[in-house]
């Protein structure tokens, strides 16, 4: 081989290796860089304006209109249960039934006592009458006709007294048979068939049950001396005649698990005065519970009108969140980034969220998408408008 052709292949490995080694040591050439995500969707709506009424709300508890306690009246041994405990019952049905025949015995016996003082009546109206005659004819003196008017008179209060024993004996049988007093819901019986009855009218006997009346029920609730002086001045009434001034003014309820307020009732009592301690004042609404549904102890929630309206900006509660103590919604500025505002929230009315404080009408609230809003972080806003639902 030529020395110019062994060159030549010396420089070409050279070249070869050098590049082989530039390849190793900075890498194949770099690949275009992808295009950015788009900022993500969210839903944005401005507070809906709308007029609503002022409304004070309470914290109640909700108690029997009547509560009876079913004692006995006349002793002796339980005979029968006439109720299945917690069923509804109705004025009248009989409950318990204790031995009649002692006062049977005994009525018969009052019966008895009668007949024999309705015989002496009889024979001392015979005996004052030949009495009265004889003395006409002087026959026989003043003294025996006063004697026979005496007994005659002693044999007519013994008939009144026998009257009066069969009416007692006639009302211990009828309390032998314990009927309720009340329509309402029984509780568990206290006593047991067998056992022996300690009656009593004078002194309180052993429980055996207990009814409480649920058509209809009370709504018992405490109204600071603020919140009572606002209901007064709302309704036109001065503070001096507010409690004996209630008269159909009408309130609203719900239940704990309930969203609405679709139970209606009337305010019917205030107290006569504020508690020194609390300085607060106990009221009561009435409301009608055809089905039995409220119970007597539960919980609710009362709300009264205030008075009056005021224009207010509304959200859904799920454009609401929570950071710490805090209350924000999260807004979209023009430029797209999401702006996080602390909000103070207000009552419910029309099923939204009243904001007294923290928005502005022209302010753009997310009100879906809130899972991809960072604050800080841009987004793609969505246009929509803000409804309310039906009225409850």
């Amino acid at each position: 081989m030529s020395p110019r052709i062994t060159a030549l292949i010396v420089i070409f490995g050279a070249a070869c290796a050098a590049g082989a080694f530039a390849l190793s040591r900075y890498g194949e050439p770099a690949a275009a860089q992808p295009a950015p995500a788009p900022a993500p969707a969210v839903t944005v709506s401005a507070p809906l304006q709308a007029d609503v009424a002022d409304w004070q709300a309470f914290t109640g508890q909700f108690a029997a209109v009547d509560t009876v306690e079913i004692r006995a009246r006349v002793s002796g041994y339980l005979t029968a249960i006439h109720f299945t405990d917690g069923q509804i019952v109705r004025k009248g049905d009989p409950l318990f039934t204790i031995d009649p025949r002692p006062y049977e015995i005994a009525l018969q016996q009052a019966n008895a006592q009668y007949q024999t003082a309705y015989a002496q009546i009889d024979l001392a109206t015979r005996e004052y009458s030949r009495a009265s005659v004889l003395h006409q004819r002087d026959y026989t003196s003043g003294e025996t006709v006063d004697q026979r008017q005496q007994q005659l008179r002693a044999a007519q209060a013994a008939v009144e007294q026998a009257k009066a024993a069969i009416d007692a004996a006639k009302l211990d049988l009828e309390f032998s048979q314990i009927t309720a007093p009340v329509t309402g819901r029984i509780g568990a019986h206290q006593v047991s068939v067998g056992s022996l009855i300690s009656g009593s009218t004078g002194t309180a006997s052993a429980l055996l049950a207990t009814i409480v009346t649920l058509d209809p029920i009370h709504l018992d609730f405490d109204m600071s001396e603020s919140d009572y002086l606002s209901f007064l001045r709302a309704a036109g009434r001065p503070a001096g005649t507010g409690p004996g001034a209630i008269h159909n003014v009408q309130v609203d309820a719900k239940l704990a698990d309930e969203t609405d307020w679709t139970r209606h009732g009337v305010l019917d009592f205030l107290d006569n005065q504020l508690d020194r301690g609390s300085g607060t004042i106990r009221a009561r609404a009435t409301f009608a519970n055809a089905d039995n549904f409220l119970t007597p102890g539960s919980f609710g929630q009362l709300r009264l009108a205030a008075g009056g309206t005021r224009s207010a900006l509304l959200v859904p509660d799920s454009a609401i969140t929570t950071d710490q103590s805090r209350k924000l919604v999260m807004t979209v500025a023009a430029d797209g980034t999401v702006v996080p505002k602390v909000v103070h929230p207000g009552q419910i009315a029309d099923g939204l969220r009243v904001i007294t404080d923290g928005l502005v009408a022209g302010d753009q609230v997310i009100t879906n998408g809130l899972l991809r809003a960072r604050p800080g972080a841009k987004v793609t806003p969505q246009l929509s408008q803000i409804v309310a639902p039906a009225r409850s």
